[in-house]
């Protein structure tokens, strides 16, 4: 009983690209603030957040050329998450940032490119259309927290925020691509106004435009089946 339930949750997961690709975000945005105030569990948290990023490849990974791509752009990410637990490098942290933005990027265009080629709507399509704004989010935490690594004071945190990272920025970023703002974070400079408001737009377009395209496609596969 036990191994089928075991067969049937890996079964659910590998079943879809986009489903495990979005089960990995959730893990991050879930347990990585859960974990983040107990010492000793930053390599937990790490391995969390290089598996989402894996997981980014593994779901891209239809074309030869493509995961071969995401796999170059993500290495040097991984290379500073991982010597950041042991050693201080400013240049390294500065370069995973750089990549950690081209890597999200390259995953969002990729998927985007899938689910507008598509004619009908399945789970994989509603999968991967989520995953690509909760990836536009992740690639614009990567943005800002560039940014405040340049630009030190870039943006007013609130007292009581527990260290200026990046799980602290993909916060702020899903704050802003869903225009929650609590105002808890604040941009201080032009190039943060900047940057905040255009995630703000981008995040509305993207919405108002995939779940056109999804109900446009849905209307088709429709009226095709009643005319078939």
């Amino acid at each position: 009983m036990i191994k089928k339930f075991c067969n049937f949750i890996i079964q659910t997961c590998f079943k879809g690209k986009f489903l495990f690709l979005l089960i990995s975000i959730l893990c991050l945005l879930i347990f990585v603030p859960i974990f983040k105030g107990f010492a000793g569990l930053s390599i937990l948290t790490n391995i969390i957040f290089t598996t989402t990023l894996i997981s980014g490849a593994y779901a891209v990974s239809k074309k030869k050329h493509v995961p071969l791509t995401a796999i170059f752009l993500a290495t040097p990410f991984f290379a500073s998450l991982w010597t950041g637990m042991f050693l201080e490098i400013p240049s390294l942290v500065l370069v995973g940032e750089c990549f950690g933005i081209l890597f999200t990027g390259f995953i969002v265009i990729t998927i985007l490119s899938f689910i507008f080629r598509e004619k009908e709507v399945t789970s994989n399509v509603i999968y991967g259309a989520i995953v690509v704004y909760l990836l536009i989010a992740i690639m614009w935490a990567f943005i800002y927290s560039l940014l405040e690594i340049i630009q030190p004071g870039s943006f007013a945190i609130r007292e009581g925020q527990i260290g200026v990272d990046r799980h602290l920025f993909i916060y702020y970023s899903l704050v802003t691509i869903t225009t929650l703002g609590y105002g808890d974070i604040t941009p201080l400079t032009a190039q943060a106004n900047s940057f905040s408001s255009l995630e703000a737009v981008i995040g509305q377009i993207y919405l108002v435009v995939t779940v056109a395209r999804l109900v446009g496609i849905n209307i088709a596969q429709s009226m095709g089946k009643k005319s078939g």
